[in-house]
């Protein structure tokens, strides 16, 4: 199994997004995103205040546009025929009118396709449109590249089974290391570096994060969804001390050439009673029900039409929060969205987390999430952990 994205694999892409700007008459494009331009050029890089560019005129020429404090960085590791740079932001000149000078050196004028017009206001960065400063006319070309990345290839698909395989590992460990007394923060430190020091020593010699923010490694975690803390979906670690009984929501990954999975796992801190049980039965149906219904072709709202007709069938509906999914891959969350409003078919190669959860404020969450992929046949079930009640009952 290969782990890497090649230069013919990017330069692949390339070729596609130069076609669909040929198709559309665009004299070129220019791309601010981060994810697009580690898709692109495999510029991996954390944005800041200072703008970064990638620029691709009519004739294919590609082009990275950097602050000097990353000339030497993307010299050595873009795909691309050339790195232009400015000093510093801010200057007296301001980076974007000097980005200006590449576009027309390139022939990127006229109508041109982006992501923005201009660099995003981050970090204090202040500036102008690019469009003030450019004889550009910028046309949206985000939706061709969002379809693009949610089709993944061969290689990306390893990336992500790579991913699950230490995700799972590190995910086993912090079940392991959960006990009453100890708190998230030591239990979550302490299975994400052991699962990542056993990654680094099995395939550090072909392994890259390629992870921007979300770093390196493998990592297992609670995130705060800790006792009745667990019924907020998106909580924030609070360096929780365990009890005995509470409900348990994890969350596990690794980064693997840039790309994620998601495991996610309700566990349960000692025997649960017969209200949480009952929940968690329902919630391993309900993800059988959305596993059951994906197949290729299919619109995205299927899944969740189904989800949702489970919770109405059980009267269920005062414990549903979320859509029951999205699509992952260099970036934790990705559309199309298993969600009764995206119509989108799900083609081979998306890769979905799948994962309806139930949520009651006076005993917790309940939210299993496997990595599953669209494939001609069916779907492959990515991520392994086991399901059951019995394995995720953590002894006291």
């Amino acid at each position: 199994m290969k782990l890497e994205i090649t230069v013919a694999e990017r330069q692949e892409r390339c070729d596609r997004l130069l076609e669909h700007l040929q198709q559309r008459d665009l004299a070129g494009v220019t791309l601010f995103g981060r994810d697009y331009i580690l898709y692109y050029a495999g510029f991996d890089f954390i944005p800041t205040e200072r703008p970064i560019a990638f620029v691709m005129n009519s004739a294919g020429e590609r082009a990275l546009f950097v602050p000097r404090l990353e000339l030497e960085h993307a010299r050595g590791e873009a795909d691309v025929e050339r790195v232009a740079h400015y000093d510093e932001y801010p200057d007296k000149v301001h980076p974007l009118q000097q980005m200006a000078a590449l576009l027309a050196d390139m022939g990127v004028q006229g109508e041109t396709g982006g992501d923005g017009d201009g660099y995003p206001w981050i970090f204090g960065y202040r500036g102008p449109a690019l469009s003030d400063v450019a004889d550009v006319v910028l046309r949206d070309v985000r939706p061709f590249i969002e379809d693009s990345m949610a089709v993944k290839s061969p290689a990306e698909l390893n990336c992500i089974r790579e991913s699950c395989r230490w995700g799972n590992l590190a995910h086993q460990l912090l079940q392991d290391y959960t006990r009453v007394g100890a708190s998230e923060t030591e239990v979550e430190m302490r299975a994400s570096n052991e699962a990542t020091l056993a990654m680094y020593a099995a395939i550090g010699p072909v392994y890259r994060a390629q992870g921007g923010f979300s770093g390196s490694g493998a990592h297992a975690g609670y995130r705060g969804q800790i006792g009745r803390n667990a019924a907020i979906p998106h909580a924030i670690a609070n360096n929780i001390r365990f009890q005995a009984g509470d409900v348990l929501v994890t969350g596990a990954s690794a980064t693997v050439w840039g790309y994620h999975s998601e495991l996610e796992r309700t566990m349960f801190l000692g025997e649960p009673n017969d209200a949480c049980k009952r929940l968690f039965d329902h919630m391993v149906a309900l993800q059988d029900a959305a596993i059951g219904a994906m197949e290729p072709g299919a619109p995205c709202s299927r899944v969740d039409g189904v989800v949702l007709e489970y919770f109405r069938q059980h009267d269920l509906m005062s414990h549903w929060r979320h859509h029951s999914g999205h699509t992952i891959g260099l970036r934790y969350h990705e559309g199309p969205f298993l969600d009764f409003g995206d119509d989108t078919p799900m083609l081979p190669g998306m890769v979905f987390t799948v994962e309806p959860g139930l949520y009651d404020a006076a005993l917790g969450g309940f939210r299993h999430s496997d990595t599953v992929a669209v494939t001609e046949e069916g779907v492959e079930v990515m991520t392994y952990y086991p399901r059951d009640l019995t394995s995720l009952t953590i002894p006291q």
